[in-house]
């Protein structure tokens, strides 16, 4: 059956001003541009202001400094922060999906007499869990997940489809113009709350574990290699890569196909912007950006523009030579 929410039970169960009919019904949740009435939606950044006057949604959740537009609008709820609070709506409105029945460890998945599983953990189709693997109390591991053996994955964590947990990290010696395997005798260990978007890969550690430490976040088609750390709340997007022995440090962001080059360390709080290559450790919290090389981003958007222009300075220099040398030819 369809969900449909009074609009006053999510200010009764998360808090917020609400302005409008707390018993007006709410069918679904929508973004602003194609939100219709029966639905809820939010505002969270200025530069999509100009979409609320027009938004047929039945109400919006705003911060403080949208107040005005928004109850000019219509039914609203007030809220220090608009994208947390609509997180939170999502979260609430997913408790009140109809229940879906299964089993905790689907008949189709492969786990190793030597595993250990919480009770409360869940397995999904095709999952395979490998000798001495540890899976912790209500972590769900999606469909065709490998665990692979003596990997650890803590409590609360949620890894989604096609996820490979411990596979060899990329190790070999030269030898006579052909290549010696390096055995990886590590493991991998990850915290608690952690997600793990959909084929992402993290390798196991060579003679030292991977660490994934508590609340990291990780999009789907991502690459972590062996002996990586990555601290406690860091968040990566979709196709970002981190190679060997890397350490990136808490509260980190790292932007979309963004790279960070082996043996580097980041500092807590380091931003990395999309498309970047980390080529040396950035010891300051900050927002970098850049592949030529990496810079803090005020520096690197200075010398962006400037690149604009070197097409235009190279004419202009040939220009000055051809009068220079017409000058001395002159003499």
């Amino acid at each position: 059956m369809p969900v449909t929410l009074r609009l006053g039970s999510f200010v009764d169960a998360l808090g917020g001003e609400l302005h409008g009919d707390a018993n007006l019904l709410i069918k679904g949740l929508a973004p602003l541009e194609n939100a219709v009435p029966g639905q809820l939606s939010f505002l969270s950044q200025t530069r999509f202001l100009k979409q609320l006057a027009a938004c047929q949604a039945s109400c919006v959740i705003v911060s403080p400094q949208f107040a005005q537009q928004a109850r000019a609008r219509g039914a609203c709820i007030i809220t220090d922060q608009p994208y947390l609070y609509y997180a939170r709506v999502t979260q609430l409105w997913k408790r009140n999906l109809p229940a879906v029945v299964r089993p905790l460890i689907h008949p189709s998945a492969v786990i190793d007499p030597q595993a250990l599983l919480h009770p409360s953990a869940r397995i999904g189709a095709l999952c395979v869990i490998e000798a001495g693997a540890q899976v912790g109390a209500e972590t769900e591991l999606k469909s065709r997940v490998t665990l692979g053996e003596r990997c650890v994955v803590g409590e609360r964590c949620l890894i989604h489809p096609g996820v490979v947990i411990g596979a060899d990290g990329f190790g070999f010696a030269p030898n006579a113009g052909a290549w010696e395997k390096i055995e990886q005798l590590g493991a991998v260990r990850i915290g608690n709350d952690v997600e793990i978007g959909a084929n992402t890969c993290i390798d196991r550690g060579a003679l030292q574990d991977t660490v994934i430490e508590d609340g990291v976040k990780l999009d789907n088609l991502i690459q972590i290699a062996h002996n990586v750390h990555i601290g406690r709340h860091t968040a990566m997007a979709g196709c970002a890569g981190v190679a060997g022995s890397a350490t990136i440090g808490a509260h980190c962001t790292v932007g979309g196909s963004a790279n960070v080059l082996g043996h580097l360390t980041l500092a807590d709080g380091v931003n990395i912007s999309a498309g970047s290559m980390v080529m040396r450790s950035i010891t300051k919290p900050g927002h970098y950006t850049g592949i030529f090389p990496i810079d803090d981003n005020a520096s690197w958007e200075k010398n962006a523009a400037a690149l604009k222009q070197l097409a235009n300075l190279r004419e202009r220099l040939r220009a000055l030579e051809t009068q220079l040398k017409s000058g001395q030819n002159s003499n």
